[in-house]
């Protein structure tokens, strides 16, 4: 069970039989009553966002929430399709909980899927992830102006800006929050 003593960004609970994160949190006290919390909670299934606000001795518990490594194995019609690598299990997660995250899937990887009552409702992934260039336009000779950039598709689908020197066959990383290049890789 949790307090609003230990709410932090990022946690975890059940308010009305619904699981939320907390979002943001704020103490404030009004004359001689008690203490309350007011709070901006996000729905984990759905996203809503909520504003609520909390008794200093309100209790809360944590969701039922699984993190597993699971193998990404394909694209089929609308849905991802994830390995369980212990008991070889195949989930299909649909393409609208991913969001764009769909961008950084690579098959055969392994990736933590969260799951809710036995329900696959995100995938984490790290802060970049390295991808191949599939396809681009040739490097112009002569452009040295140092803030040009050219389309480049890379081996997920992803259409990202990326500099002059970039060609077919590299590999790039890309950050994952913004969807942004960041360096070649090696």
């Amino acid at each position: 069970m949790y307090t609003v003593s230990d709410f932090r960004r990022g946690l975890p609970i059940v308010v009305d039989d619904q699981p939320y994160y907390v979002v943001e949190y704020h103490h404030f006290k009004m004359g001689r009553g008690r203490a309350n919390i007011r709070t901006k909670l996000k729905h984990i299934k759905t996203g809503a966002v909520v504003e609520k606000v909390f008794s200093s001795n309100d209790s809360f518990k944590p969701p039922d929430l699984e993190n597993k490594r699971m193998q990404y194995l394909y694209e089929n019609t609308g849905e991802f399709v994830f390995m369980d690598s212990q008991t070889f299990e195949q989930i299909h997660v649909p393409v609208d909980k991913l969001g764009d995250a769909k961008w950084y899937l690579i098959e055969n990887e392994e990736y933590p899927v969260l799951f809710l009552d036995n329900e696959a409702i995100s995938v984490d992934f790290p802060a970049s992830v390295i991808l191949e260039v599939v396809e681009t336009e040739p490097a112009v000779k002569g452009d040295t102006v140092t803030n040009i950039t050219k389309p480049a598709k890379l081996q997920t689908g992803l259409e990202v800006k990326v500099p002059p020197f970039v060609k077919e066959g590299d590999k790039v990383k890309v950050d994952t929050r913004t969807g942004d290049y960041l360096e070649r890789a090696n």
